[in-house]
């Protein structure tokens, strides 16, 4: 049966020797302490257990129907994107010293790990602006919440204004926190693709805490940063910025534009898009937070000898102080997606960086002028990074699946997360050819003319 069912987790046996041990008769008294009216009456409704080789070959046949960026070029962002990964990095990340590393627990013999981990913080200051940045988080999406968290413990306020424009996912959890960390959370509506800033205005009050907005923003457009540093500002409340990095390449920083907490998602730099993840969050701040920053900090050092060396300088864990005491319940970072990033950057260079920046600026415009040329409409009034917004004549669902027999993968339908009938998010990276985007927008216009 070992060799059937190679992760049967207990035999038989295993339950009964168990059950002797608790002094107990049957798995129903084990669980009496659970009320009958939880637990399940009857078996689950699944399939019969299949072998390991039938059960691949199912699984195999599965994942032959999905579709992915390396059969069809994607035009498909909102979050997670199409671009170039040099080939040092798979060969570095997979090296075992990095590969099984977790936490640098004994520094003195993981100096390696915290080297990666100190650069890692490195480059993310210097393309935020901001005085220092902690060893990485599980995403980009509770990053944001955790920033929420850090205004309102800093601040001593109970509420917290975030732009509609911010990723509908980094809302979400924002909302489900901060019913756990006791505050209230109120979203500033659009004025057309960024925020509105005569609502901000109007919303904020003596108790915010802090205003969230996004740069780029979902939609793909450049917030006025420095108009909404002044907002926060006359009110007391932090700024907080979620960034996509590598548009800070091209931006203007911003630690620069007066942000106080800086926050994002590092896929964009050397983190493959796996159907979703996992990815790796960044979290930044100007020195007078430095001890309220969640997860990690490493620092340089030098030992007795003079020698240059890592050590953990901050851990606000809460592991390891009362919880009532806690800034943070994430106790975790992205070790080694932190290091993908770094050798990411790394490989590519400053000037590289940027020369990868200005391509999805560039080309993202000219899909956005050929569409336009085609006569459809592109609802982005601000100017934009990666991604646009483009009205079609029918839904996006429908168009979507056309475009996938055309062997494109559309962009995202905006109605499931805003209600905007017939409007598709738009991605253009550097991975995209001229000759690919010609060809989608001939599609485009063909599929929707019938």
């Amino acid at each position: 049966m070992s060799n059937t069912y190679r992760y049967l987790p207990d035999t038989e046996q295993d339950k009964k020797e168990m059950l002797e041990l608790l002094n107990m008769s049957s798995i129903e008294e084990l669980f009496a302490d659970i009320p009958s009216e939880l637990r399940l009456k009857g078996e689950l409704n699944i399939p019969e257990a299949d072998s390991e080789p039938t059960l691949i070959k199912k699984m195999k046949k599965l994942a032959a129907r999905n579709i992915s960026a390396d059969q069809y070029p994607t035009f498909l962002g909102a979050g997670t994107y199409d671009h170039y990964i040099p080939s040092v990095v798979d060969h570095m990340i997979s090296r075992s010293e990095f590969y099984t590393a977790y936490t640098p627990y004994q520094p003195e013999i993981s100096q390696g790990e915290l080297q990666a981990i100190f650069e890692f913080q490195t480059m993310v200051s210097e393309l935020t602006g901001m005085d220092v940045a902690n060893s990485s988080m599980y995403d980009g999406f509770t990053s944001l919440a955790e920033a929420a968290s850090l205004a309102v413990a800093t601040t001593r306020r109970s509420k917290v204004l975030v732009s509609k424009a911010v990723h509908p996912e980094s809302r979400a959890i924002l909302s489900t926190v901060s019913k756990g960390q006791g505050y209230t959370v109120e979203e500033v509506s659009l004025a057309i693709d960024v925020t509105d800033l005569e609502e901000l205005k109007q919303q904020i009050e003596k108790d915010t805490a802090a205003v969230i907005v996004q740069y780029p923003n979902f939609f793909g457009s450049i917030e006025d940063l420095a108009e909404i540093k002044k907002i926060a500002e006359e009110k007391g409340a932090l700024f907080v910025v979620s960034s996509n990095p590598l548009a800070l390449a091209l931006l203007q920083s911003p630690g620069k534009l007066g942000a106080d907490i800086v926050i994002g998602d590092m896929q964009p730099l050397g983190i493959p898009m796996s159907f979703g993840g996992p990815h790796c969050g960044y979290f930044a701040v100007k020195q007078k937070y430095m001890r309220k920053i969640p997860g990690r900090i490493v620092g340089q050092s030098h030992d007795d000898k003079g020698k240059r060396g890592f050590v953990l300088t901050l851990q606000a864990r809460e592991q390891h102080i009362r919880r009532d005491k806690a800034t943070s319940n994430i106790c975790s970072n992205q070790a080694l997606n932190a290091l993908a990033s770094s050798i990411c950057m790394s490989a590519l260079g400053k000037h590289g960086i940027r020369q990868m920046a200005q391509r999805n600026f560039d080309k993202a415009d000219y899909m956005a002028k050929s569409l336009g040329k085609k006569g459809f409409n592109i609802l982005n009034k601000s100017a934009f990074f990666n991604e646009f917004v483009v009205e079609l004549p029918c839904s996006v669902k429908e168009v979507s699946s056309k475009l996938l027999e055309a062997g494109f993968i559309g962009g995202y339908d905006l109605s499931l997360d805003y209600g905007f009938d017939n409007q598709m998010l738009i991605a253009v990276t550097e991975q995209r050819s001229k000759e690919e985007i010609d060809q989608f927008v001939e599609v485009l216009e063909a599929v929707v003319n019938g």
